[in-house]
C-alpha cells in the first residue's frame, strides 16, 4: 500500500517478530525513532545546549531518551545499573565531547532504538509480569511495567524535545534572517 508509510507506525499492522502483547512498546518506540530522524539533520550546534524559557535543551533530551531507554530495560532484564550507565546518566545534558552536534546524539539514540526493538523481540510473553526491581532500591515493577513506561517516557520527553526544538530552530533562523 503506497499510503501505508503515511500512516502512523501503529496503524501500520503487527511488527513481525514481536509479541501481540508488546506491539504497542514497539509501536511507540518506532514511531518516535522515525520522527527524531525527521527533524533538520542541520540543527545549530550552537543550539544544543541551549534552554530556551528555563526548558531542557535538546541535547539533554537526546541524551536522556538514549540513557532512559538504556536503564529501563536493563532493569526489564533483570539486572542492576553498571557504573557505565551510571556515569552516563550523571553527564546527561553536558556536552559529551566537543564539537558534538545533532547528528551525534541522533546516532547514540539510534543504537538505543536498535537494543531496545532487539530486547523486544527477545522478551518471552510468559515473564512480562514478573517483578522487576527498580533502582537502588529495588522498587518492585514488572517486566511489562517497565517496557510500558520506556514506551511512555519516550514519547513524553519526544513531544518535549520537539518543541524545544522548535522554538530554538526558529529563533536562529529569525536571527539569521535580520542579520
Amino acid at each position: 500500500m503506497e499510503n501505508q508509510h503515511k500512516l502512523e507506525v501503529w496503524l501500520r499492522g503487527p511488527l513481525e517478530g514481536i509479541s501481540p502483547m508488546l506491539q504497542p512498546v514497539a509501536h511507540a518506540l518506532l514511531q518516535v525513532q522515525e520522527e527524531v530522524n525527521a527533524l533538520d539533520k542541520n540543527f545549530p550546534s550552537q543550539c544544543l545546549w541551549q534552554k530556551p524559557a528555563g526548558l531542557a535543551s535538546v541535547g539533554f533530551h537526546m541524551q536522556h531518551l538514549a540513557g532512559v531507554l538504556n536503564r529501563l530495560l536493563t532493569y526489564a532484564k533483570g539486572q542492576s545499573l553498571t557504573e557505565d550507565q551510571l556515569a552516563y546518566l550523571q553527564q546527561e545534558g553536558q556536552e559529551p565531547f566537543p564539537g558534538c552536534t545533532f547528528n551525534d546524539l541522533l546516532a547514540i539514540l539510534n543504537k538505543q532504538f536498535a537494543a531496545a526493538l532487539d530486547q523486544i523481540k527477545q522478551t518471552d510473553s510468559a515473564t512480562l509480569l514478573d517483578v522487576r526491581g527498580v533502582g537502588r532500591a529495588h522498587i518492585p515493577s514488572t517486566q511489562l511495567g517497565l517496557l510500558f513506561h520506556a514506551a511512555e517516557h519516550t514519547t513524553r520527553h519526544f513531544g518535549q524535545l520537539l518543541v524545544t526544538f522548535k522554538i530554538l530552530l526558529a529563533d536562529f533562523n529569525e536571527n539569521d534572517v535580520n542579520q
